[in-house]
């Protein structure tokens, strides 16, 4: 038999957390002996450990309490389900200590790691920080509004940037943006993409096309927000493609 300050001891915990283990009823309070100290058994022991394995695992304290008066059965299912859901914390905090490691590098992105690699190629293609930019902030909101369109709506404009003469007139409408919104250039580059635009999807299946509304609405209502130049390109292309 051995005293509280000894089974403290040997089970890795304080004093004060076995009597509050006695006052929630998780373990039982032994009598006191012919000298007034309470004597705990080897019993106490396993019990103690089994309560301390369990609280360190996250099971709150009325839920071991329960497993107490469970059938052997019970305490084998209980025990899987708390292994699960430990599982399912541990995979959380890998994320989580992923997430601050590229933080801590200066690498952290809310965008899938094909979008970011897409972003530091238009930026080795010749567009301007404030085209990366834009088109960043604008797959964010893709991402967070529309992630079930967003991949399929990415891989199609990344396709659409790997042909030389395509990505020319990104570039093109890229370096339209300072100029003036009457500039004769911009209806000739207008011409040019819609005609291009007309090549590659057809007459009748534009980009975009399947996704809700909002989603294109968005994208160019941003863009033409930076420039009255975009704003007059972007209604002369919708006009051509609707003629």
């Amino acid at each position: 038999m051995i005293t509280i300050g000894q089974l403290a001891r040997y089970a890795g915990v304080s004093i004060k957390t076995i009597r509050v283990y006695h006052d929630k009823g998780l373990l039982p309070e032994p009598d006191r002996d012919a000298s007034g100290y309470r004597r705990y058994g080897a019993s106490d022991a396993v019990d103690l450990i089994k309560i301390r394995t369990l609280a360190e695992a996250g099971v709150p304290l009325a839920r071991i309490r329960d497993l107490r008066s469970a059938t052997d059965e019970e305490f084998q299912q209980s025990l899987r389900t708390i292994d699960d859901e430990l599982t399912a914390r541990i995979r959380d905090l890998q994320t989580t200590r992923g997430r601050l490691r590229r933080l801590a590098a200066g690498q952290l992105s809310p965008l899938p790691a094909e979008v970011c690699a897409h972003l530091e190629h238009l930026a080795g293609w010749g567009f301007s920080p404030r085209w990366v930019d834009l088109q960043r902030d604008l797959w964010i909101l893709v991402f967070a509004t529309h992630p079930e369109l967003a991949t399929t709506l990415f891989h199609d404009q990344a396709e659409t940037l790997a042909d030389p003469a395509t990505r020319q007139l990104f570039l093109d409408y890229d370096r339209a943006y300072d100029l003036d919104a009457e500039d004769p250039r911009i209806d000739d580059l207008a011409h040019r993409i819609a005609e291009a635009t007309r090549n590659r999807y057809g007459p009748h299946e534009l980009p975009g096309q399947d996704a809700p509304s909002e989603i294109p609405a968005l994208i160019q209502g941003t863009v033409n927000a930076s420039s009255p130049a975009w704003q007059r390109l972007d209604t002369l292309i919708r006009a051509q493609l609707n003629a």
